[in-house]
Order: structure tokens, then C-alpha cells, then sequence
């Protein structure tokens, strides 16, 4: 094995290492809240949608962004400008997704407060995503770490915990006897 492919395998395995040690706080905020989903089992269904949808909309904010980075695009001057901008965009794509997952969960489960949990879970994710994406890299830079490897990792653990705790607690409080 070369050099070249041996620092490439041994950067994928430290990756990974890193990825198991922040998506560990995102199993231990969903066990905080086993008792929930054994009573609504319907959280667990609906978990995922909740955790992919803000992977991806920060996904986005974090592309749009390290991109920017790259063509000398983003700086000091306007990296501020950009993140209200991501926000605007979270502030916007967060109701119509959030109104669509919503009556999907209605029609599914025939439950309207469940409906409206998985919504306000949404918006208050996406907003977030949108937010984290934009700030991650620039956060990422100033420590001298390489967004691009880095902040994908980062983002999902911001993305899943916010969305766990949010969704689950909603559920918590208002769909549990």
C-alpha cells in the first residue's frame, strides 16, 4: 500500500472515529425519551424525517458555503451576510416542508397534535440547519480545520440533537398522557 493510500485510509478511519463520537449524543438524547416512544410509538416512525430533513437543509447551507470558501468568495466581510441569508432561507423553506410532513403524518397516523409536533420540530430544524450550515465552516476555518472534511460531521450531530430534543420533547409534552 502507498503512502498516499495508506494517510487516505487512515483519514477516513479518523472520520469515522469522529462521526461515532458525536452521533453518540444524539442516541443518548433519544434514549432520555425511551418512555415516550414506547407510549407514541409513532415518534419513532416519524424520528427520521425530522433528523434527514435538517441533515439536508444544512447539507445545503453548508455546500453553498464551503464554496464559497473555496472560490475566495467568503470572508470577513461578508460571511455575516450569508448566514442571515441561510436564515432567511430556513425562515422561508422551514413552513412549506413543515405544512407537507404535517399532513402526511395526519393522513398516516390520523392524529392532529402529532401533525403539529412533527411540524414545529421542522421549523424549528430547519431553521437551525440552515443557521448551523452557514456558521459551521466559518467556525471551522477559524479554528485552522478543514470544513470540508469536517463539517458534515458537526452538522449532523447540531442537526439530529436539535431535531431529537425538539420533536421528542414536543411529543413528550403533549401526546403522552
Amino acid at each position: 500500500m502507498t503512502s498516499a493510500r495508506r494517510n487516505a485510509a487512515l483519514a477516513g478511519l479518523n472520520r469515522l472515529a469522529v462521526n461515532l463520537a458525536t452521533a453518540l449524543p444524539a442516541s443518548w438524547v433519544i434514549g432520555l425519551f425511551e418512555a415516550t416512544i414506547q407510549e407514541v410509538v409513532a415518534l419513532a416512525v416519524l424520528m427520521p424525517v425530522v433528523a434527514s430533513m435538517g441533515g439536508i437543509a444544512g447539507s445545503q447551507a453548508l455546500t453553498v458555503v464551503i464554496r464559497g470558501m473555496a472560490l475566495g468568495q467568503v470572508g470577513r466581510h461578508n460571511a455575516m451576510a450569508i448566514v442571515r441569508h441561510e436564515l432567511l432561507v430556513g425562515l422561508i423553506n422551514s413552513p412549506l416542508w413543515a405544512f407537507v410532513v404535517s399532513l402526511v403524518a395526519l393522513a398516516w397516523f390520523g392524529n392532529p397534535r402529532l401533525g403539529i409536533i412533527v411540524g414545529v420540530a421542522l421549523i424549528a430544524n430547519l431553521v437551525v440547519a440552515a443557521v448551523a450550515g452557514a456558521l459551521v465552516p466559518l467556525v471551522l476555518r477559524k479554528m485552522n480545520i478543514d470544513a470540508a472534511l469536517a463539517g458534515g460531521v458537526v452538522l449532523t450531530t447540531v442537526t439530529d440533537v436539535v431535531g431529537f430534543v425538539t420533536f421528542l420533547g414536543l411529543g413528550a409534552l403533549y401526546l403522552v398522557p
